[in-house]
């Protein structure tokens, strides 16, 4: 197996999130979200869509459109990574997913109000795709970094994604905002953002396709049938968390405020478009700012996690996020939102980042299976990702008010504080008894 900390296996590790990142910028958080909500406004469907036979608000269609994605790869990512595991070829799951994203990124160009039913499923194939792929990419991380690196080259993955994801987003922008001279309108730049996404995801990807090692085999850890293994992997490291006082302490919390941090960056530009009616390119420009400003949250987080130590610092960050619901309840002008912004990017970085490293610090080192490891974590996130989209989406659909929808998050928020305390208080204890 290559040493860790290798500066060019690192760097290359990191161009995945610099590859993949653009499609949570533009499909996610920026263009597509407001292209979504311009053709299916109320002038042309009443503020409703019809998809299979089944009326929805337009939002709550989308919001259970990803809460079906996320809860299809949270089904599927124990059997794969116990695959991967089993034939140490967890760089094959990589470039599948990825190359599912990247198709069905490309098949957006083609989205049009007519073609909304087929053009949703690619939308959720494309979030299969990018949340498939990270699972194995989160996997590499204890095995290319020593325990004392995890928190900054966590850090840098995060700082590639949002530096990567920035450029595109300023190309795509410069066609939106000026589709005329390159003989385009509004809606077709934005159809063809959709499809540069998918160029930028599969052609930066080949750098760690190229440069990372496929993965160790563990056939011996596996003696069931692959489809059952993965399960029943997913089961061992469960029994293994529950001897893990820490660990298992951490999960639920993590769980927690990832319903509300994940849910927050998937509708945030849609929150914009619809309930305080701002235009693509101010959700743009503000989109912008947040990644800009993430950039130097994860940094921070990172640097005050050495000072105060991870669960200290993930406490005060998931308290500044309950304000962030409060404050979009309240948010009724473009100015508040812009400021809302600041606050979010400055946060969101640091907590995906210092959560991952966390978690990466808490199982066990140098483990040949760390693919079933970081499955469990990552099916943990989805499931929250589902149970926040699905209310989030619920909520909007019952009172048409995605600001009735803020203050729901901010439930799971206060839960994930109080979990981050305990957890806190169990560590000073263990320390006393020290």
């Amino acid at each position: 197996m290559e040493a860790k900390n290798n500066k060019r296996t690192i760097r290359a590790w990191a161009f995945f999130d610099w590859a993949n990142s653009a499609y949570n910028l533009v499909i996610t958080s920026t263009i597509f979200p407001a292209y979504y909500v311009a053709i299916t406004d109320k002038k042309y469907t009443g503020g409703h869509v019809t998809f299979f036979g089944h009326k929805f608000v337009n939002t709550a269609l989308s919001d259970y459109t990803l809460a079906a994605a996320y809860l299809i790869i949270a089904l599927l990512l124990p059997i794969l990574t116990s695959i991967a595991d089993y034939r140490g070829n967890k760089k094959i799951f990589m470039k599948f997913f990825t190359w599912l994203g990247a198709i069905s990124c490309c098949m957006l160009y083609f989205f049009k109000l007519d073609t909304l039913e087929v053009s949703m499923i690619f939308f959720g194939l494309a979030a299969i795709g990018y949340s498939g792929g990270f699972v194995f990419y989160n996997s590499y991380l204890p095995e290319i970094a020593t325990l004392d690196m995890q928190d900054n080259v966590s850090a840098k993955g995060f700082t590639y994604g949002y530096v990567g994801s920035v450029i595109l987003q300023l190309i795509c922008f410069v066609f939106v905002l000026l589709p005329g001279p390159f003989g385009l309108t509004k809606a077709s730049a934005s159809q063809l953002s959709f499809l540069l996404v998918g160029v930028w995801w599969i052609s930066f990807a080949y750098i760690p396709f190229t440069i990372l090692p496929k993965g160790s085999p563990n056939a011996k850890s596996h003696t069931q049938d692959l489809i059952r293994g993965g399960f029943i992997e997913l089961g061992k490291v469960w029994q293994q968390v529950k001897n893990m006082p820490i660990l298992k302490r951490y999960l639920p919390a993590f769980f927690f405020y990832s319903m509300g941090v994940q849910t927050i960056m998937l509708v945030a530009a849609s929150f914009g478009a619809k309930e305080l009616k701002m235009e693509q390119t101010s959700l743009i420009e503000i989109i912008l700012i947040i990644q800009l400003v993430a950039i130097g949250g994860a940094t921070l987080m990172s640097r005050l996690s050495d000072k105060f130590g991870n669960v200290k610092v993930l406490a005060w960050v998931v308290l500044i996020w309950i304000g962030v619901c409060i404050g979009a309840y309240f948010t009724t002008t473009p100015t508040q939102f812009y400021i809302l912004a600041i606050v979010v990017g400055l946060v969101m970085g640091g907590i995906q980042s210092l959560s991952r490293s966390t978690y990466s610090k808490f199982i066990p080192q140098d483990i040949p299976d760390s693919a079933s490891f970081f499955s469990f974590y990552d099916v943990t996130e989805k499931l929250a990702i589902v149970g926040g989209m699905f209310s989030f989406g619920l909520v909007d659909d019952i009172t048409n008010s995605m600001r009735n929808s803020a203050l729901v998050l901010c439930i799971y928020f206060i839960a994930g504080l109080i979990l981050l305390i305990s957890l806190l208080a169990y560590q000073k204890r263990v320390v006393a008894a020290v």
